[in-house]
């Protein structure tokens, strides 16, 4: 029996027919796209939707979309929304209740019956964010049925990472540019002299079938080291760094500092970081009922840990301040998910910087706190 190819090259009309591989095995191929002034995450019903052509210029606080000089499809950082929208959404019915002309009351529960999906076009960061979530939805004694059946058999296409954004930080926290598993298929972009092309690996079988479909050719070595290069020049090029220390003891050891202060008076408590977030998990139950009240359903939504009533206990809300509010989010996020989950909560994306309405930096805030804790000054952390 011949070994199936683990690697190969493939041009940029092997998209579509990666795309019509995985559509005939039953999936639904979702990946990025240029709508709405945006790279934001839709259904493809044809390759030729993804953003050839299309770069974005980030910075904290700014979007935009810029056109390319080349007809990349992957260079661009993450956009506002993550593959969380698709394995973890925003609102789920569980279940509805009806009260029927005798009274009778009947409840149905809500089965969730979520497509098999295919991503296309899964940076490595958020790769990481997916298994943080798995850690935390599936990989705990609170097991998320819903998350569950989305999850389960997704086929991950991960794309390389060879241009960064102003505000990524992905390599203070080890989860990028480059992929290191966990993944079906692997492609690294490259467009020079010699054409537009990915370099394309398979890792794990189903990937490996799926690759022995379509249109490639051995992998030359010119190609993989231009690939290689490429994912190592962006290790090198990172708009943002965190500070080069143990953050979960940073945070643990500046509950006190200043620098909260300043951060609180800015922050506006909208909660924008954590909607943004790959990682962000919690959620709330709400129940609506028709206006005839004979009718009713309960939802679960995302919640934030910036609202009032996140943290309740018998006689009022336990964090009434925004600074208490931010502190919470930071220092759960790169200091005690350590301790609950075993790895950070921030995979260094950066969108929570880009879409902060007011600009707040989680590097800067980190660099500040570290700079305040050394008796240093902190203008200009953060940024590389």
């Amino acid at each position: 029996m011949t070994e199936p190819t683990r690697q190969a090259v493939m041009g940029p009309d092997g998209l579509e027919a990666l795309r019509q591989a995985l559509v005939r095995r039953g999936r639904t191929v979702v990946g990025p796209t240029v709508r709405d002034d945006a790279i934001v995450l839709a259904e493809l019903t044809s390759a030729s939707e993804l953003p050839f052509g299309w770069g974005v210029e980030v910075e904290a606080g700014r979007y935009r979309l810029r056109r390319r000089s080349d007809r990349m499809a992957f260079a661009h950082s993450a956009g506002p929304q993550s593959w969380k929208k698709y394995l973890h959404p925003e609102r789920v019915r569980q279940w509805t209740a009806d009260r029927g002309p005798d009274g009778t009351l009947t409840v149905r529960e809500e089965v969730d019956r979520p497509p098999a999906y295919a991503f296309l076009g899964v940076r490595p960061c958020d790769l990481s964010a997916i298994a943080v979530q798995d850690r935390v939805l599936v990989g705990g004694p609170h097991r998320d049925e819903a998350y569950r059946r989305r999850r389960t058999g997704a086929f991950l296409v991960v794309v390389e990472c060879v241009e960064p954004g102003a505000t990524c930080f992905c390599v203070s926290m080890g989860t990028g540019p480059a992929v290191h598993g966990g993944h079906d298929l692997a492609l690294t972009e490259v467009d020079d002299e010699r054409g537009h092309r990915f370099w394309v690996r398979a890792g794990s079988e189903a990937g490996a079938e799926v690759l022995a479909e379509l249109p490639v050719r051995p992998a030359d070595p010119t190609t993989v080291a231009r690939a290689e290069e490429a994912v190592t020049r962006a290790a090198g090029r990172m708009g943002r760094t965190m500070p080069p220390v143990d953050l979960r003891d940073l945070m643990r050891d500046t509950l006190e500092a200043e620098r909260w202060n300043d951060v609180a008076a800015r922050c506006l408590t909208c909660g924008n970081c954590t909607m943004v977030c790959p990682t962000c998990y919690c959620t709330t139950t709400e129940d609506v009922t028709d206006l005839t009240g004979e009718h009713a359903e309960r939802w679960r939504r995302w919640d934030v840990c910036y609202d009032l009533d996140f943290t309740h206990m018998h006689g009022g809300t336990v964090r009434r301040s925004g600074l208490s509010r931010y502190r919470q989010w930071l220092t759960h996020k790169i200091g005690t998910w350590h301790d609950q989950f075993g790895s950070s909560g921030c995979v260094g994306c950066g969108r929570c910087i880009v879409w902060c309405p007011v600009a707040i930096d989680i590097t800067e805030e980190a660099h500040a706190l570290h700079a305040e804790a050394s008796g240093r000054d902190a203008e200009g952390a953060g940024a590389s």
